[in-house]
């Protein structure tokens, strides 16, 4: 116990120490905790040797980490996906395996007769990195784009076919029907006695103990082993309990609360798993590193070919195709989860496992730089692409007067660059107020939806890249009375307010150009750069919030709303 608590002491040293490095360099933290791990592990300078040690160490932050995925698993967003998430990451998962199956077998990787290395690689290589992905879409505030809410819903679906793949984990070396059949049984049970607890009984214990924070810490402690316990009991693993526990919790009423008092002790263990993760990476020989490029070249390859054609083929346009193709292109934590399962199971050897431990370092790395530039690599892409014979949604629409939707010159006397919440509110406004205006309008965005929708409702619509100054001469922005710009700097790609009103007016001198402003001091610059009216969004907030709090002094409040929730009945918005 005592060589336990120094492993321990200088495994979060050194990963603090190295994760300022990373944090410096701007490279993800899990790249320095694997470093970490390396370096005072066996095969690095030896401060940690006790091979109990590591284990216990990473089966400790194997059961955090899972329990917090599952936390994470929102089983109601996924009922809400749609299809285009379903078979796209159906598509995905099934083509990625069937792939990686051929092509690791066909390296020579054993798929059965006691090694399963060319399977758990295939699975591995199927799922992408939660952590960097979240934390990039973050950070270039791309969440709630398409393409982001796109990848957002293929990683939750490779966290469900990862936690079956670990329930049939343990039966891989007897796969009989019945074998097979048992354990799902005893998955069903496992998951039917943590849903009935978690519905039943956890309610009323947590909202007698929701004020006293360490009780909700503690008891979500508590319900996470005893979860496991009862999988180990069934034959399961540890670790698939501690998963099964966090999803049985992620539609409970305190799951917000039990996340925030979790979140840093599990910061504390998942620094602990990667740890663990690196003292086991021999230092690499020639053969390691050869197929840790192979694996990572392959789940480049993979990803773009098993995630790009069921968005094209599902019409989503190449951007929206392309991006979340681009997003994925990394191997998953996750996956080393699946791998530490293999080797403690005996499926797969300690080189395959290292090889690709090292091909998620890469691709942490190379991924992090892509998704960064992800809008300029796409548009280098696309012209090839349609050179080659793809063809993007702008192929030969029509609009309901038979003219064709993009690149023609034949935009209307209004003309709205880009399409997002505010634009989407406008059309509702004016179809309300002024239906016969919808007939001047034009509106040039690049979502494919979008696209869709207004086509549908018969709006003119132009598909394209309002970044793109090309787009914006081909659809005939020259032309335009009145140019609206509404788009906030947060969500334009390529561009900002400022630029795109100085190259609208270099193609119009003529047009009023009324554009938006997501800082006050940006609103002078853009009347410098050429707009006649600049709106500022807080600002009609603001006003709004006035109002209600003059409502509810006045005993007005339930008028307000009853006109506010009319209003909203009788919308009809292209984003609601």
């Amino acid at each position: 116990m005592h060589d336990l608590i120094r492993d321990i002491t200088l495994c979060i040293l050194f990963a603090w120490g190295i994760g300022l490095i990373a944090h410096f360099f701007k490279q993800p933290l899990i790249l320095a905790y694997l470093v970490a791990g390396f370096f005072i592990g066996p095969f690095g300078i030896g401060l940690v040797k006790s091979d109990e040690s590591i284990s216990t160490i990473s089966e400790l932050g194997l059961i955090f980490m899972l329990f917090m995925i599952g936390l994470e698993i929102d089983l109601k967003k996924i009922i809400r996906a749609g299809k285009v998430i379903v078979f796209a990451a159906g598509g995905q998962l099934i083509a990625g395996c069937i792939l990686g199956a051929i092509f690791f077998m066909a390296l020579g990787l054993k798929l059965g007769g006691g090694g399963f290395d060319a399977l758990y690689l295939s699975v591995a290589c199927a799922l992408s990195s939660t952590v960097v992905i979240v934390k990039v879409l973050y950070e270039k505030r791309e969440l709630d784009t398409l393409p982001g809410r796109i990848t957002l819903g293929i990683l939750v679906l490779q966290d469900i076919f990862a936690i079956l793949f670990l329930a049939v984990q343990p039966s891989l070396a007897d796969l009989q029907v019945g074998v097979i059949a048992l354990s799902i049984a005893r998955v069903g049970v496992l998951v039917a006695t943590a849903l009935i607890l978690s519905r039943y009984v956890l309610p009323p214990l947590f909202h007698q103990i929701a004020r006293r924070p360490e009780l909700v810490l503690l008891g979500a402690l508590a319900w996470c082993f005893l979860i496991g316990e009862i999988a180990e009991r069934l034959h399961l693993s540890r670790e698939m309990g501690s998963l099964v526990a966090g999803v049985s919790l992620s539609t409970f009423p305190y799951a917000l609360d039990v996340t925030a008092k979790v979140t840093t002790l599990r910061d504390f263990f998942i620094t602990l798993f990667f740890v663990a993760v690196g003292m086991t990476i021999p230092i690499p020989n020639g053969a390691t590193i050869g197929l840790a490029l192979v694996i990572a070249l392959f789940t480049v390859v993979s990803r773009m070919l098993t995630t790009f054609t069921p968005l094209y083929l599902m019409k989503q346009g190449l951007r929206a195709s392309l991006l979340p193709a681009l997003n994925l292109a990394q191997i998953s934590e996750f996956s080393l989860v699946v791998l530490q399962t293999g080797i403690a199971a005996g499926h797969i050897t300690t080189q395959t496992a290292s090889a690709a431990s090292f091909a998620f370092v890469i691709l942490a790395v190379l991924s992090t730089f892509a998704m960064m530039r992800s809008d300029q690599i796409t548009r280098l892409l696309i012209g090839p692409m349609k050179r080659i014979g793809l063809h993007d949604l702008d192929h030969g629409q029509k609009t309901h007067e038979g003219d064709h939707a993009a690149g023609h010159g034949d935009a209307r006397r209004i003309v709205i660059l880009g399409f997002f919440r505010t634009a989407s509110a406008l059309l509702a406004e004016i179809e309300r107020q002024n239906e016969s205006l919808l007939d001047q309008i034009s509106v040039v965005d690049f979502n494919p939806n979008v696209f869709r929708t207004l086509v549908g409702r018969g709006q003119h619509v132009i598909y394209g890249d309002i970044s793109n100054v090309d787009t914006l001469v081909h659809a005939g922005v020259g032309n335009a009375e009145i140019i609206i710009l509404s788009v906030p700097d947060s969500l334009l790609k390529g561009a900002n307010n400022e630029k795109l009103v100085r190259h609208v007016r270099s193609i119009n001198p003529k047009a009023r150009i009324i554009s938006t402003a997501d800082v006050l001091g940006d609103v002078n610059d853009i009347y410098a750069a050429g707009a006649d009216y600049v709106t500022v969004p807080r600002l009609c907030d603001a006003h709004a919030l006035y109002e209600v709090i003059e409502a509810i002094d006045q005993g007005l409040l339930d008028a307000k709303r009853a006109d506010m929730d009319a209003q909203l009945a009788e919308r009809r918005e292209v984003l609601p």
